[in-house]
């Protein structure tokens, strides 16, 4: 697991949108935490090291530290609302994550060896169904990433969860089902112009020989 990013807090005790407004115009973006059976905490975070922080694509996925009135809270990011025109960040919820707690979060999925793909040397198209896996994992161990190798690939295959290692301990929020994360598709003329290429191939493997 990476190391872990601390954000600096502020406590705050004004509501509402004309007082998140005005916080916003000091440089601050008003948040609130809450969960674990406790009260929630309304804090302010500096905006410029919060859209820092937005940069890592792992942001939402990722075990916070929030430095508070010399406390040091572990949460993870929830929701975080954005101005329409600018994109900024105005608002940011966090949920207080407990030492052994379990939770939930969506990890990217990389994917392994096309080259060693048969299906995608003939032409085929990866058909990327789910970018992203929500996982059931051990808060100090989120995966940076799950991995889906394409080795021995061809055209029509189909590949599911079942195919992807996951971490001791960490399991997919859906288990009802074998779900698909991505599948090789035939290229645009079709399976015909697959096999045809593959013909072309093979000819021309027998002509050198």
């Amino acid at each position: 697991m990476a190391e872990m990013t601390t954000l600096l807090a502020e406590p705050r005790s004004a509501v509402g949108k004309g007082a998140n407004r005005a916080l916003r115009r000091t440089g601050r973006v008003p948040g609130v935490i809450y969960g674990e059976g406790q009260p929630q905490q309304l804090v302010s975070l500096e905006a410029r090291a919060l859209r820092r922080e937005l940069q890592n694509a792992r942001f939402h996925s990722s075990l916070l530290g929030v430095a508070l009135d010399g406390a040091q809270l572990r949460v993870l990011p929830r929701e975080i609302q954005l101005d329409k025109v600018t994109d900024e960040p105005i608002h940011i919820d966090f949920v207080r994550v407990s030492a052994g707690a379990t939770v939930h979060v969506e990890v990217a999925v990389h994917f392994l060896n096309e080259e060693a793909s048969p299906g995608l040397k003939r032409g085929g198209v990866l058909n990327i169904v789910r970018r992203e896996v929500e996982l059931v994992c051990p808060a100090d161990s989120i995966p940076e990433f799950i991995t889906l190798d394409l080795a021995g690939a061809d055209i029509g295959a189909s590949l599911h969860i079942s195919h992807v290692p996951l971490p001791e301990g960490v399991r997919p929020a859906i288990t009802d089902r074998d779900f698909t994360i991505a599948t090789i598709a035939a290229p645009s003329g079709g399976a015909d112009e697959a096999e045809g290429a593959e013909g072309e191939a093979g000819a021309e493997g027998t002509a050198a020989g």
